[in-house]
Order: structure tokens, then sequence, then C-alpha cells
């Protein structure tokens, strides 16, 4: 050891902004120049007897300069701006090659980054590449008309008058699993068969009254006119005479048959408020179908379509006498007609929704290939 060398690490020793790393590795210099065994200064610095023999060496080899530390390899520590604005391009404007949609690793791969900064990235943006949301935009000319039609009678619905929101829920299957049940236990979730034995559907005509929450039902074993107009006459012999009855309904062709037609010129107190065509979220009617698939249907377990009517019924029955409530709608007309029109305003100036897609094609063209076995 020279004797600059000698200086500079005892000068690291002595100031006391010096890391503590770095007053570690002089000392252990230091005491091999003394004659120290490894041991002794091992015991004497805290460092390993690894550590005190690696860094000999590396004074050895390099000098003062082999006591620095060694540059880290891996990814950046800090995610500068402009890497963030490639992360989110990419995120919105390609289509990874392996996939339909972007995943942390795949981005990560892609932009040279790490997992936890591309989830940094997405957050701060509210990006989820891995959620899909379906939508459809109604073009019924009569769009806006029917909507304030509609919810005008769920906010303020006229006097001395029932409102009653009509569906049909169609093709009910009574299906049966072809193998006894595993019921749940604790550390096991209930366990059933994939496979299913199918007994026949039903239909099932339903009418939910916006005011008390309370349904009415009917099974029937088709879904035409002649069922729909035995539904209605069910109603009209259910509900109050003195009564105007203003139902909303969908736009099916069971709905408007010369049958059915015929049938509200002779009871006048029944009138007909259809919703936009493909808008039936705006009939209550729907929220009520889903509460029945989920509490009664998604899990049954059906030997035969009567069984299957008669759960319809008990629901029917337990629904009116304990989870009825009245339904209450909060969207203006004017915020759904505002909304549809700026979902139109995006898909007309949507081009990139074009070239995604091209993007998308082009992609799937260039490395997937396309021909089927046997050369069909």
């Amino acid at each position: 050891m020279n004797a600059a060398d000698r200086a500079r690490l005892e000068q690291w020793t002595r100031a006391g902004t010096t890391p503590k790393r770095m007053v570690d590795r002089a000392e252990v210099i230091l005491g091999f120049s003394e004659g120290r065994p490894a041991r002794e200064i091992s015991e004497a610095t805290g460092l390993s007897y690894n550590a005190v023999c690696r860094w000999r060496q590396r004074f050895e080899a390099d000098g003062i300069d082999g006591l620095e530390d060694l540059p880290r390899s891996g990814q950046p520590r800090k995610l500068t701006p402009r890497k963030a604005r490639e992360i989110l391009r990419l995120t919105v404007e390609k289509i990874p090659r392996e996939s339909t949609h972007w995943s942390l690793r795949l981005m990560a791969k892609q932009a040279g980054v790490t997992v936890h900064q591309v989830r940094q990235v997405w957050k701060g943006a509210d990006l989820k590449p891995h959620r899909l949301r379906n939508f459809k935009i109604s073009h019924d000319p009569l769009f806006a008309e029917k909507v304030q039609d509609v919810v005008g009678l769920y906010l303020d619905p006229p006097a001395n008058s029932m409102v009653l929101s009509v569906d049909e829920k169609t093709q009910i299957q009574a299906l049966d699993r072809t193998q006894p049940l595993l019921p749940m236990k604790p550390g096991q979730i209930e366990r059933r068969t994939h496979d299913y034995t199918r007994h026949g559907t039903r239909s099932l005509y339903a009418a939910f009254d916006v005011a008390s929450g309370e349904v009415m039902g009917r099974v029937t074993r088709r879904h035409r006119a002649r069922e729909f107009v035995a539904f209605l006459n069910q109603i009209d012999r259910s509900t109050d005479p003195a009564l105007d009855l203003h139902v909303i309904l969908d736009n099916s062709s069971t709905h408007k048959t010369p049958a059915v037609k015929r049938w509200l010129e002779s009871h006048p107190r029944f009138h007909f408020h259809f919703t936009p065509t493909s808008a039936s979220w705006l009939n209550a009617a729907e929220t009520w179908f889903a509460q029945l698939e989920r509490r009664a249907l998604h899990r049954g377990v059906f030997t035969s379509v009567l069984q299957l009517r008669d759960e319809i019924h008990r629901y029917i029955q337990v629904h009116n006498e304990e989870l009825a409530k009245p339904f209450r709608w909060t969207k203006t007309a004017e915020a759904i007609i505002e909304k549809q029109s700026r979902l139109e305003d995006h898909l007309v100036n949507g081009t990139e929704l074009i070239k995604r897609d091209t993007r998308y094609s082009a992609a799937r063209s260039a490395n997937v290939n396309t021909s089927e076995p046997n050369g069909h």
C-alpha cells in the first residue's frame, strides 16, 4: 500500500460524513496492511469472513477504486415521464402479438420496465386493460321521446294509476345434474358436476309494480301473443279496476300483434309505453329477472319442468312477502339522452377504433397460421 492510499483510507475512518460501509472497507484494508489476520478483522468490523477476504481481493486488483460499489444491473429505479407516456401510448394504441389485450407482464416486456412500474402507470391513468364492458347504442329515431316517456313514469307517475314494468324471460331451462351435489363443509365449497340433464323449458311473464316492488307472474309453455294476452287478462283481474294501468315493455313482436291491439281497444285503462330499441335496461323488470336468476335459478336443480314452475312461483311469493320494495329511478331523461349523444359522437369520430381493429387483423394475419388441417 502506498502512502497516498493509506492517507485516503485513514481520512475515511476519521471523517464523520463517510458512509458506514466505506469506513468498514477502509478498516479492512488498513487491518491487512498492519498484518492482522482476516478472522480478527472480521470480528472487529462486524463483517463476515468472506466479505473481508472479498474486499482485500478487490483492493489488490483495483486499488482504492475497487472499494466503490459496482454499478447495479436491472431496471432503473425511477420511471421517467417519457417512459410513462410511452406505456400509456402503447396501452391505448397497440395490441400485443401474444394476446388480444395487454397484461402487466406483456407491457413490462414490451416497454422494458418492471411490472410494478406498469402497475403504477395504469393505476394513475385509471387504465384496466383486463376488463371489458358491453354497450349498445340505440338507433331508435324516437329515442329521446321514448326515454322521456318511460323515465317520466318512474319519476312522476300519473295520479290514480299503477305503473307496471312487464317483460318475459324465455327459454328457462329445467336442468338436473347427472350426479348428486356435494354439500358445503368447512374448507370446501359446494360442488356439482359440470354436465347436466335438460328436462325442457318454460317461459315466465312478469309484471313488476314500480310503486310497491311486488311481482305478478305467469309460467307458460310457449312464448306467443296468445300467452301474452292471457297474462294481460291476469293483470286485469288482479288489479283495482278503478286504476289506469301504464305498462312499460320492450319491442317484442308478441307485444304488437293484431290480437294484442284488439285486446287493448277493449281494455281502455291499459296504456302501453315502449322502451327504445336496444334499450331494455330501461325496463325495471330486467332488474328483478336478474335477482330471480341469481337467487333461484342459477344454482337450482330441477328434475322436471313442473318443479321449475313451482320454484318460480315460490320465489315470487317469497319476494312479495319479504323482499319487495318500491323501485327508485334516479337518472333523469336529460342525463340519459346526453350520454347517448356522447357515445354517438365517440363512434362517429372514433377513427382510432377502426385503426385498432385494422392493426389487430394485420397482426393476426402476420403471426397466426390460419390454414386448417387437411388443407380445408
